[in-house]
């Protein structure tokens, strides 16, 4: 039986890696040099690890679509070097003395068919994410408390025009919420929220908008380029209108989806690639390589790997997964230790809370939201022996000794994923004689579509911070959530979640973040899902390429004040 519970960082390496590594919050991929470039105008081959299947604000839904999107659109507000909320679009803002309306005030800036962005541009835009009511719709409702945006995106108001967003001339946006939302600025640099141009929309074909260099307008500090929904290949190309245009270096990014950490490895050693993604064994093989072992650097990625359950009727034998002791013995029969020691070994963290570590910090005290990770050991850890017991007690509820349940994962999300998924197989078959856990590998597209429409047992899958607070990750237990795959409902979660959005503890922060742990404590006791491990990227970058800045909240990788000097001489 055991208990070691990991209070390791990110960057649990040792060796020529620890002299590059970076803070969690960001910083620059070449360790902090300002050196000049030799020369202006090159061009950066980037890896992705899935297909952008969408640039449409209202459809992307994964990291990588997201970042292609802002490499292209800027927002009211955009990331600086520590993920601070900093003007792009907006100029300045004014806060009410209550904090419920902001108003925005846009600077000059163009769309790259030479149209101005306006205003306009953000209420359409807005407009249209709340009445399509897709994934991501529950930013302005839920988490953006926008008024009148719950209404709409819930099917109780058909008139998209009384969300209270209002253009009151071409520069000036004005955003009303139902209560104060201290971190509003933060989400204005997350695609949700980013503008589009209504008169470009209309002109096109349903469904065609950002499906190509021609269906797709840019106002940030790339054009797109060249892309076809799913392909391995997409580019960008320095804008030249773009309102910070001399701040831009770069004259384009190249990128390509490599979805093995061998393709990954011989594409950098080759040249073909700049920045690479690797992990596994081609991490301890990097680290003994004296011509890579300084090109090594690893960063927070921020997303959190889990297990999902779905305990509805329809799946998992009848839904057997909706009993509790039998999810909190598939939870303590996992060594999340093992699975990041020996399968995922790239700096990622084994990790024990509902919100990953690292990337919340509370505004009174700085103290890390998920610092404890013993805070639920009641509850969840490698522990074989509870394990067992929970499991004895789910086969008496049950009124069976014996379960088959699919884990479903994606085989296009790195090779680490189908290794940790046939660890969990191994291993919760090992310690709960009785349970068969069957894997089917498929497209992360293909998950997220059985997640979505409720058709798995048991999903391996990963959310990554989208703003800084806790709120990014409970927000998707609430009933009846887009985000909430397992179909879980407590009234009492529902309200805590509630009192931290709208009720009592909006304007108490201490208050607030308290029951925020309430909420968390309630996910982990019912082992509403099961937490593996916060990810940790390792890079293999480029000397030549400096100042990349990596987030672990919102936006991973941001290029606008990346350089490269002299890449094909280096």
């Amino acid at each position: 039986m055991s208990k070691n519970l990991s209070r390791r960082s990110f960057f649990g390496f040792s060796g020529a890696t620890s002299a590059l590594l970076l803070a969690a919050c960001g910083g620059s991929g070449d360790g902090g040099s300002d050196a000049a470039p030799a020369a202006e105008g090159e061009s950066i081959g980037v890896m992705l690890y899935t297909n952008v299947m969408s640039l449409d604000t209202d459809l992307a839904t994964d990291g990588d679509s997201f970042e292609v999107i802002a490499d292209c659109i800027d927002g009211l507000m955009q990331m600086d070097a520590d993920g601070a909320a900093i003007p792009a679009l907006a100029e300045s803002t004014d806060i009410s003395e209550d904090g419920c309306t902001w108003t925005f005030h846009l600077r000059d800036a163009k769309w790259s068919n030479g149209t101005p962005v306006t205003a306009n541009d953000f209420v359409f835009a807005w407009r249209r994410i709340c009445k399509n009511a897709g994934e991501y719709a529950y930013m302005m409702s839920d988490i953006g408390q926008i008024k009148g945006a719950a209404a709409i995106v819930n099917g109780e108001e058909a008139d998209e025009t009384t969300l209270a967003v209002s253009a009151t001339d071409d520069k000036t946006l004005v955003v009303e919420l139902e209560v104060p939302v201290p971190y509003f600025d933060s989400l204005m640099y997350f695609p949700t929220f980013y503008p589009i141009n209504e008169e470009f929309y209309n002109s096109l074909d349903d469904g065609a908008y950002g499906t190509s260099p021609d269906t797709f307008l840019s106002c940030g500090a790339f054009v797109l380029s060249d892309y076809l929904p799913g392909t391995a290949n997409l580019s960008v190309t320095k804008n030249p209108d773009y309102w910070d245009a001399e701040r831009i270096w770069l004259s384009g990014i190249n990128y390509q989806v490599v979805g093995s950490s061998d393709n990954a490895l011989t594409a950098f050693k080759n040249n073909s690639l700049d920045v690479v993604m690797i992990s596994g064994n081609q991490v301890a093989a990097a680290k003994e390589d004296a011509d890579l072992a300084d090109k090594l650097v690893v960063t927070g990625a921020g997303y959190m790997w889990y297990l999902t359950f779905s305990q509805t009727e329809k799946n998992a034998q009848g839904g057997m997964l909706a009993n509790q002791n039998l999810r909190l013995a598939i939870t303590n029969a996992i060594d999340r230790e093992a699975l990041v020691d020996n399968y995922v070994m790239d700096g990622s963290i084994a990790t024990y809370t509902a919100v990953p570590p690292q990337f919340a910090a509370s505004a009174t005290t700085g103290d890390d939201f998920s610092a404890d990770q013993e805070m639920f050991a009641d509850y969840i850890g490698y522990d074989v022996e509870r394990a067992q017991k929970f499991f004895e007690d789910a086969k008496k509820e049950l009124k069976a000794d014996a379960f088959e349940f699919t884990l479903i994962y994606g085989n296009n999300e790195g090779d680490e994923v189908t290794k940790v998924a046939q660890a969990i197989k191994e291993q919760v078959e090992a310690n709960l004689s009785g349970i068969t856990l069957n894997l089917q590998a498929m497209s992360k597209a293909e998950r997220l579509d059985k997640m979505q429409n409720d058709n798995y047992d048991v999903a391996l899958t990963r959310w990554g911070p989208d703003y800084a607070d806790p709120m990014t990750y409970l927000g998707m237990w609430i009933t009846n959530n887009s985000n909430n795959y397992g179909f879980w409902s407590n009234a009492d979660y529902d309200k805590l979640i509630a009192d931290c959005t709208t009720g009592e503890y909006v304007s108490d922060y201490d208050a607030r973040w308290a029951a925020l742990y309430e909420a968390e404590t309630l996910v982990m006791q019912e082992a509403v899902i099961a937490p593996l491990y916060t990810k940790a990227n390792a890079n293999l970058i480029n000397p030549a390429v400096q100042n990349i800045e990596f987030h672990p909240v919102a936006l991973n990788r941001v290029y606008k004040n990346t350089t490269a000097m002299d890449l094909k001489n280096d």
